[in-house]
C-alpha cells in the first residue's frame, strides 16, 4: 500500500493509502478530497482531474483517450503539463513520494 499526499481545492493536506491494481480515483472519492468521479473511470467526465505535484515519474504514460479527455476538459479548466485524470493513476508500494493536488472541474 502507497501513501499519496494529497492537497484538496481548499488546499487542505491529506495523506490517502492507496492499494496497487486500483484507481487512485477511488481512494480520492472514498477519502474526502473533492474527487467526484462521476463516470466511474470510463473517462468521460474529467471529473477526477488531479495535478501530479511530485513523484510521478514511475507512472503509466497518458493513453491517447485520457489525453483527448484532457484535451476536452482543457476548454474549461486548467490543464496542466502534469495534469493527470485519477481514474487512469494506479501506484505501486515504490510510490512513497507520490504527492498530487486536486485540480479544477467544469
Amino acid at each position: 500500500m502507497a501513501v499519496v499526499q494529497v492537497t484538496t481545492r481548499d488546499g487542505t493536506q491529506l495523506q490517502i493509502k492507496a492499494q496497487p491494481l486500483i484507481p487512485l480515483m477511488e481512494f480520492l472519492r472514498d477519502g474526502s478530497a473533492g474527487v467526484e468521479g462521476i463516470c466511474g473511470g470510463e473517462l468521460s467526465c474529467g471529473t477526477c482531474h488531479i495535478y501530479i505535484d511530485r513523484g510521478g515519474e514511475s507512472l503509466q504514460p497518458r493513453s491517447d483517450d485520457e489525453q483527448a479527455m484532457l484535451e476536452a476538459i482543457g476548454e474549461f479548466v486548467e490543464v496542466r503539463p502534469t495534469s493527470r485524470l485519477s481514474c487512469q493513476v494506479f501506484v505501486d508500494e515504490t510510490m512513497s513520494d507520490l504527492a498530487v493536488s486536486v485540480g479544477p472541474v467544469a
